[in-house]
Parts: structure tokens; sequence; C-alpha cells
């Protein structure tokens, strides 16, 4: 029997934990890798001839497509005229550039959600000083201004309290998006994931928690109102609907007192669903190689009342081993995952999982973890 081989841009985190559940699943996993020493080729075996290269090199593309029966990605940033290309020579790319781009460009974004009545905070395309103070007079300042492309994790985000303050930025000649700023009582996300065929699923929604404009923590199920979680899910559905995404879709969302709002989107497995890892019956990667290969989709329900993931940022302290063992000592129900990257401060470099009946308590074993391993305890 030949079963299939799925091809992945990229060799981050992301990539790597799409390692086990390929192996669950019988098939193959290959990784474009820009380096041997990225986290995914140190778990996946490379060919140096197909497999190191670029996502910014087509010809680097077209020898890894020419080894895969489908290719995915474990980030957006791969030009689209080079998917494009792809395609027109017969390879199966998912998601498609066509929905990728929603992810790639948040004006484009913004327009598409706009048209499908997604909800979605006030937002105007700026170019001038004087577009920007107009906008900031109509809906108050001060007003969130996001480049539309290659913004993540707080980068390509800032608060301005007045026109001036984005004057800089505007000087560079290119379009900005600007953004009401959303009085906002948790932050959320919606994962689903579909299947070219139509076939979706959704996993409970997500509280996250964002320090510095890097997610800190999960915590699952959402602690909101039924009704918020269940809009959520419709809207996440409605987009990846909407936009024809194949794959695992994750909607960033806030929630007000009046309903969720879309923030942005991601085309791929998503740092809000590690969680799924223990705590879903089906995790966040196993379902996008499922979607990506036109499988039947697995059950996405949750494996215990409540779960907490919290990542590990790097801090001080380089050597995480002589942590990783007293997490596991000093708890031994916590699942911690690391990415085999060098520790820079502030870096994710791994995440904790914690599960249980207590939502108080998940919450603190996550958080206990992850501080140890960043060596905020030592004791």
């Amino acid at each position: 029997m030949s079963f299939p081989v799925v091809g992945v841009v990229g060799a981050g985190q992301l990539a790597r934990m799409m390692a086990g559940p390929a192996i669950e699943l019988g098939i193959t996993l290959r990784v474009l890798a820009r380096d041997p020493a990225e986290s995914a080729a140190q778990v996946v075996p490379l060919d140096p001839s197909t497999d190191i290269g670029s996502e910014d090199d087509l010809e680097a593309l077209r020898r890894f497509a020419k080894h895969c029966d489908v290719i995915t990605f474990d980030h957006e940033q791969v030009p689209t005229a080079h998917l494009r290309t792809l395609e027109a020579e017969g390879v199966l790319v998912r998601p498609g550039p066509d929905a990728l781009e929603h992810a790639q460009d948040k004006l484009h974004m913004r327009r598409r959600l706009s048209a499908l009545g997604v909800p979605c905070p006030r937002w105007a395309e700026v170019s001038t000083v004087d577009a920007l103070g107009a906008f900031g007079a109509e809906v108050g300042w001060p007003v969130v201004l996001k480049t539309p492309r290659g913004g993540y994790d707080g980068k390509g985000v800032r608060l301005v309290a007045g026109a001036a303050e984005g004057e800089d930025w505007l000087a560079r000649g290119r379009p900005l998006l600007a953004e009401e700023r959303v009085g906002f009582t948790r932050e959320l996300a919606a994962l689903v994931a579909r299947s070219p065929h139509g076939q979706a699923a959704a996993w409970p929604v997500v509280e996250t928690v964002q320090v510095d404009g890097v997610c800190r923590e999960v915590y699952a199920p959402a602690p909101i109102a039924e009704d918020h979680a269940t809009s959520a899910q419709q809207v996440a559905l409605r987009i990846a609907d909407g936009l024809g995404v194949t794959g695992v879709l994750a909607v960033e969302m806030f929630d007000t007192p009046s309903g969720v709002l879309v923030n942005e989107l991601a085309m791929r497995p998503h740092n809000s669903g590690h969680w799924t890892m223990e705590g879903s019956r089906t995790s966040q990667f196993e379902q996008h190689l499922r979607a990506v290969l036109d499988l039947p989709l697995g059950d996405p329900s949750m494996t215990a009342p409540y779960v907490a993931m919290a990542n590990v940022l790097g801090g001080d302290i380089a050597e995480m081993y002589s942590g990783y063992r007293h997490c596991f000592a000093h708890d031994p129900g916590v699942r911690i995952h690391m990415y085999g990257k060098d520790v820079r401060p502030g870096r994710k470099v791994g995440h904790a999982t914690a599960l249980g009946d207590d939502a108080e308590d998940v919450r603190a074993r996550a958080r206990h973890a992850a501080a140890f391993l960043r060596g905020d305890i030592d004791g």
C-alpha cells in the first residue's frame, strides 16, 4: 500500500509537532527547512538535495513538491505567486493561495470578512496622517495601527494616541490598517478544521492571556457565556467556509459585553491550540493532517473538564533540562513539550499542559512548570 507524503513548508515547532501524529496515521512527513538545525528538522529525516531551501525560492519549492502528495505550511510567509505557480503545475497546495492570502495580508482579510458580514472592530485603510487623524476622530483615540504584512507576536502593531505618532510608519509609503481599540473583557481563540469536501470540526473556544503582545497562557474551555462561545465557533466555521480554508483555522477574537469581534486569522496549527495535544481526543496537529489529506476529521472533544497550557519563554537560564526533570518529579501529570530551540529571552522554546477537574488548579500547575523552566522559581 502506498500511503501519502505530506510536505510542510517551514521547519519550526509546528511542523515538529506534526511528526508524532503523522507516524500514528501511518503517513510520511517531509519538511522544507532553511537549516538542518531547525526545530522540525531535528526529528524529521531530511534529504539535503530536496528538503533544504527557502520558501522564497521557487525552484526549492518545486524540488520539494516533486516528492510530496500535498503541500501545507508551518507559517504563512510563503509568496502567494509561488504557490499559484505550483498549483498551475499540478501541485496540491492546502490551504490554497486564495485562502492563505487572508492570513498573510490583514487589509485583505478585513475587506473579505466585512463582505462576509463577520463581526470585526471598526477599521480603515490609511495612507496619510490626515486619513489616520480622521479615523481617530471618528472612533476615538487611541487607535491600533498595524502593518498589513509580516507582523506576529506583537510585532507590527502599535497603539497611537494621535495621528502624529503614526507618521514614521506612514512615511514608508505603504497603506496601514487602522482599527478601533476594543474594550474587551478577555481575548479568545476559536479553532476549527475544514476538509476539501466541506466537513468541519470545532474545538471548544479558549481564553488566551497575552503579555506584551505574546501569548503566555491558554485556558480551555474559555470562562464565557455559552451563547458567546457558540457564536465564536459559528463565526470561525463561517470564515473557514467563506474563505475556502483547508486545514486548521485559528480565529483570534475579542469577547465584549455585546458579543465577539474577530481580531486576526492563522491558517495552520496555532499556539492557542497546543493544549489539544493532551486535552482533546484529536489534536490540532493530527486534525490538520487529516484535513489536508481529505480524511474524515477526528473527534475534537476534550479529554478532561479543564485544560491549561503555559508557554515556556526563554529567560536567563539556557540549560533547561534540570528544570524539566524537576517539573516531572513535582507533578507527574504535567506534560512538557520542548522545541529544540536555542534559548533567548522572550523566545517561545516550549510549553507545559495540565489537565484536571478544577480550573484554578490546572492553571496553577501549568503556570508553575513554565515558571520553573524559565527560572522564575528556583526552589
